[in-house]
Parts: C-alpha cells; sequence; structure tokens
C-alpha cells in the first residue's frame, strides 16, 4: 500500500511575460513562468555558491523546469519507498511545466510544501535529475539544465520534463493513483552529469 505525500513547487516568482502573440493566444491564464536563464552576473555561479548562500534569483534559477515537484507521490507503507505517479497537481500547467499560481501556492494548495534553502535537505523524494538535489549531492547540472544549455526548452526537449505526459489531477480519482505509478522515469533518464560540463 502507498500513501500519498505532498507535493512540492520549484518555480520562479520572477515577473514574465507569456509570449501570447507568440503562440496567436487570445487570453493568457498563466500569470508566472520562470524565465529560465542564467542570472545577468557569475555565469556559472552554481559552481562556487553553496545553495544557502544563493541570492533569490540565483536559487530560482535552479530550477530547470521539468515539473517532476508537481507530481503526486506515493511512498510505500513497509519499504518507505517513494515513487512518483504521472499524476500532477491541479496548479500545474502540463505544457510550460509551471504553476499557474506560483506566488500563491502553498495557500491555493495545502499540500504543497515549497523548496527554500532552508528545507531542501530535508526533500529527500525530489528527483534524481532535481538541479537542487545534483548540487546538495556535490554534482554538477548537467547539459540539458537550461543554465548550462542557455535554452529553456533543453529540459524539455531531453525529455526530462512532465510536458504533455502529466495528467492534472481533477481527471484522476485520488484513489487510483497507483494505477499511474512511474516505473522507470528516473532511472531512464540519467542526470547526464558523466559528460563533460
Amino acid at each position: 500500500m502507498f500513501t500519498r505525500l505532498p507535493k512540492g513547487f520549484a518555480d520562479s516568482p520572477n515577473d514574465l511575460v507569456l509570449h501570447a502573440k507568440k503562440s496567436g493566444l487570445d487570453t493568457v491564464y498563466i500569470t508566472e513562468i520562470c524565465p529560465m536563464k542564467a542570472p545577468s552576473t557569475n555565469i556559472a555561479f552554481w559552481r562556487h555558491t553553496p545553495l544557502r548562500q544563493m541570492t533569490s534569483e540565483q536559487w530560482e534559477a535552479i530550477c530547470a523546469g521539468c515539473g517532476l515537484c508537481c507530481l503526486h507521490k506515493l511512498q510505500h507503507e513497509d519499504t518507505d519507498e517513494i515513487v512518483y505517479t504521472w499524476v500532477s497537481c491541479r496548479l500545474l500547467d502540463t505544457h510550460h511545466c509551471r504553476c499557474l499560481d506560483y506566488s500563491n501556492r502553498d495557500a491555493a494548495k495545502k499540500e504543497c510544501v515549497p523548496m527554500t534553502p532552508e528545507n531542501i535537505e530535508t526533500m529527500h523524494w525530489l528527483p534524481e535529475t532535481c538541479g537542487y538535489r545534483l548540487l546538495l549531492e556535490g554534482k554538477d547540472l548537467p547539459p540539458w539544465h537550461p543554465l548550462v544549455s542557455g535554452d529553456p526548452e533543453s529540459v524539455h526537449t531531453a525529455g526530462i520534463s512532465v510536458r504533455n505526459k502529466a495528467i492534472p489531477e481533477d481527471y484522476v480519482d485520488s484513489e487510483d493513483l497507483e494505477l499511474y505509478i512511474i516505473d522507470t522515469f528516473a532511472k531512464s533518464h540519467k542526470s547526464g552529469n558523466d559528460e563533460q560540463v
């Protein structure tokens, strides 16, 4: 049996403009997205600045925008193993992999556990590909990470994100979460740290 775990978000509250005209949209429902670019100074800041000493801008940039932290997680009652499901928080835009209400996420969704420099070390459920987890483990960011590639789409192109794979929780009966367990995602998508960055 599995028990439901809270979801955390790692998106950015930076101000942003969704390029609605480029997408041909008349109405934009997403009010905040992470620009996914390196802060203007210290391009490789993550290599020498500990997570707890990062500026707010640097901290937010570590998020690759994969959306994995916004998926429902289950914990096995006997083994404590944590597994991910393809079921996402209702606030996750499953195409842009961004929270639709980032600045109010913990009020809008009581189970949301915002990641902060103060609690990041306790979040053992973060996926193996998470930039925060990689840095905590003393590893570098992988080549597909937007800070390394310079391209916010690289996390999606590499197949690391939940883009168009996740199913919003409003479409799934919470009793059926076990049917949506991701068996091999974390193991089949290595962090890419074996490559020279």
